[in-house]
């Protein structure tokens, strides 16, 4: 089971909990060069990146896999991805999240985190979150033993349940505010304010008036 949990308000999302399995990646200075190859990042849209997730590493020369926890059977559905210290580091592609995202990645658990990642992964509804290095490897061996651990992210508690273990985590104040009330998601709060747009373009002249007459 994975699962999103959010409320709507406005017509924005506010995220405050991320529940679901894990996928373990270890490895410190993962970069965005590895999360999603420049090659692929010729595209108009973001749509279809999340096949290109990690390609160099799940994939050999001639297209066959490669043993990599984005293609072991036993996390596949995954939707929290934990990994090591100083992830998304590198080039501040905005694919690299993006990519994530559409594998169905739908929160980051690290040691550490590059800045820009971890803004690019908040402005998109993705919750980056820290933990200390003991906590990260304690984590990571527990899914291993049982994949189908059941993972909860509580932004509200700063909190990390799994199974029975509950660990506390760090997010940047401002992204975890962000999530929260639902700013994150800047279209849909202009959206929000769709009636009063409406009212102040009424009220400007150089929008009403004939240049005409």
């Amino acid at each position: 089971m994975k699962k999103r949990a959010h409320a709507k308000e406005h017509d924005t999302q506010r995220v405050s909990r991320i529940v679901g399995t894990a996928l373990p990646l270890r490895g410190n200075d993962i970069d965005t060069d590895q999360i999603i190859p420049a090659r692929f990042m010729k595209v108009v849209t973001f749509d279809g990146l999340g096949q290109y997730a990690f390609y160099d590493v799940r994939f050999d020369e001639n297209g066959q896999e490669n043993r990599h926890p984005f293609n072991e059977r036993e996390y596949k559905g995954a939707n929290i991805l934990i990994s090591n210290s100083n992830f998304g580091c590198g080039s501040s592609r905005e694919h690299a999240p993006q990519a994530l995202m559409r594998f169905g990645i739908e929160a980051v658990v690290a040691e550490s985190l590059a800045e820009i990642f971890a803004g690019n992964c908040a402005a998109m509804g993705v919750p980056a979150v820290r933990m200390t290095r003991d906590q990260i490897e304690e984590l990571q061996t527990a899914v291993e033993a049982d994949p189908g651990l059941q993972i909860e992210i509580d932004l509200l508690s700063e909190s990390l349940k799994a199974g029975a273990r509950e660990y506390r985590f760090h997010i940047s104040s401002s992204y975890r505010s962000a999530l929260l009330n639902g700013s994150w998601d800047s279209t849909a709060v202009l959206l929000s304010q769709s009636e009063a747009i409406r009212r102040k373009g009424k009220s400007l002249p150089y929008l009403n008036e004939n240049p005409f007459k």
